[in-house]
């Protein structure tokens, strides 16, 4: 499944492949989301041909209460329904159900909620996770987790993690008893967690690992803890998390912490970050990061970055995007989500390229005071 091709000499930077039966994942990449069967304001056949998408992240909280179960299995699976032939990952819809912290009940069989819908109760089990993923047919599935806060105490935390292990097993019991849908190979990942203490940051990768899923996340993080946190944390649990298998540090993030998770030896990302900065008028390029809605741009008849792949790039001006921005037209919305996504995965080339070059170490601090400062 995951073939490690080289190691950057200066850092913990990984090239490798990540072959599922809708194709190859070069790593490291981005994963745009793809929350409810759309990458928000962008088709498939743009994120396929002008993104260059290699795989996109879909949600099981979501995907189970709207289309449902019924309909997901009556239309072939989420491939099919959604009509994206490249390789898919769901999230378990652990995070999205623990954010509705109001509206939730947490046990050791699951854990049981009210739909932000329509305020039905459910309840999502390791079991019935792993059934609903099988409907779906994801290439990648995880692990029903919990995601504590943060701040958490050290109590909470561990009990969380604790928790999380034991379903964990759970769902590896139920994969093995259960097999694929629709004629492709699934793919289980494990989630480790540990909020910001050290300590169980390396016990909780210790106990994923030994559970010897297909790959491995980095869980909890991304919570609103500061990013030399984040940073720390990471750096800990890739030392432990077994080599041989791809790391994936889930909801990260900014074109910086890409670049910083990369240097400390993650493979996989997703974020909502591009497609809703771009929403708000926030737009990433090569050269840094613009506010579209600022004045300034009101007549600037020019494009921002001549030469690069992106169609806002190559077609459209500044003064037309403020205009479309201004105005809250819809175009605005497609031509800068196209254009962040684009500016993600070309980020992603570009380090794979630099790994490959063995000079990854020394270009990424510079990459990442270009692509973050404000222009």
């Amino acid at each position: 499944m995951f073939r490690l091709i080289k190691k950057d000499p200066s850092s913990k930077a990984r090239l490798g492949n990540l072959t599922t039966d809708h194709g190859i994942i070069q790593t490291p990449i981005f994963m745009p989301v793809g929350t409810v069967a759309t990458v928000k304001a962008v088709k498939q056949q743009d994120l396929e041909k002008k993104i260059r998408a290699q795989v996109i992240l879909g949600n099981t909280y979501h995907l189970y209460l709207r289309p449902g179960n019924h309909i997901m299995h009556q239309a072939g699976g989420l491939h099919k329904f959604m009509n994206w032939n490249k390789p898919i990952l769901t999230d378990s819809g652990g995070y999205q159900v623990f954010s509705l912290s109001a509206n939730r009940k947490l046990e050791e069989r699951g854990v049981t909620f009210k739909s932000h819908i329509d305020g039905s109760k459910h309840q999502f089990t390791s079991e019935n996770v792993i059934e609903t993923e099988r409907i779906l047919g994801s290439d990648i599935m995880m692990v029903l987790d919990e995601c504590p806060p943060y701040p958490s105490t050290k109590e909470y935390a561990k009990s969380s993690m604790e928790l999380t292990h034991r379903w964990a097993a759970r769902c590896k019991e139920a994969f093995k008893n259960t097999e694929p849908l629709y004629g492709h190979r699934q793919f289980l990942f494990g989630i480790s967690q540990g909020c910001s203490f050290p300590d169980l940051r390396i016990e909780s990768a210790k106990q994923i690992a030994e559970l010897d899923f297909d790959g491995n996340a980095i869980g909890g993080l991304s919570v609103g803890e500061p990013s030399d946190i984040m940073y720390a944390m990471t750096d800990i649990v890739t030392d432990v998390l077994p080599p041989e298998k791809p790391r994936y540090l889930m909801g990260v993030g900014t074109p910086a912490d890409l670049l910083e998770g990369v240097a400390r030896g993650v493979d996989m990302f997703d974020c909502v970050m591009p497609t809703r900065n771009a929403r708000n008028g926030s737009i990433f390029t090569r050269n840094g990061i613009v506010n579209i809605r600022n004045a300034k741009w009101k007549n600037h008849h020019q494009v921002l970055d001549e030469g690069f792949q992106s169609d806002f790039s190559r077609t459209y001006t500044m003064s037309y995007l403020h205009h479309l921005f201004r105005a809250n037209e819809i175009l605005g919305m497609v031509i800068a989500s196209e254009q962040n996504l684009t500016f993600y995965l070309w980020l992603m080339n570009e380090v794979r390229k630099h790994i490959a070059s063995g000079e990854f170490g020394n270009w990424y601090p510079k990459m990442i005071e270009q692509v973050s400062r404000r222009i």
